[in-house]
């Protein structure tokens, strides 16, 4: 079975070195921990250089948040995401609470 990787439509984290014009351009990230209090996304890097390819769009490659509905065998389910900043990190602004589940609170 083929699966398409989730894409990400958006990223409003520009200071992150694959972020060009709200755009994520690394082939893949990984969301989260299972204990992480956030859905963070956990390839975000600050340096001074741009890195990435830029003729590409960014995708989720794992997500180990296993409180997100979307979470489904640690892969993305949700039609696509987009990445944003929460208090001072970036997350997965896409995340949706299991049922029973807490919300992000940190």
């Amino acid at each position: 079975m083929e699966k398409e990787m989730v894409r990400i439509t958006s990223c409003n984290v520009t200071d992150c070195t694959y972020n060009k014009h709200n755009a994520c351009h690394t082939l893949a990230i990984t969301v989260g921990g299972p204990n992480d209090p956030c859905p963070s996304c956990d390839t975000y890097l600050h340096t001074s250089q741009k890195g990435g390819i830029l003729d590409l769009q960014g995708g989720v490659g794992a997500c180990k948040v296993e409180s997100c509905a979307m979470n489904k065998s640690f892969e993305c389910s949700a039609p696509s995401v987009t990445i944003g900043k929460h208090m001072s990190h970036p997350d997965c602004m896409t995340f949706k609470p299991k049922s029973g589940a807490s919300k992000k609170t940190v």
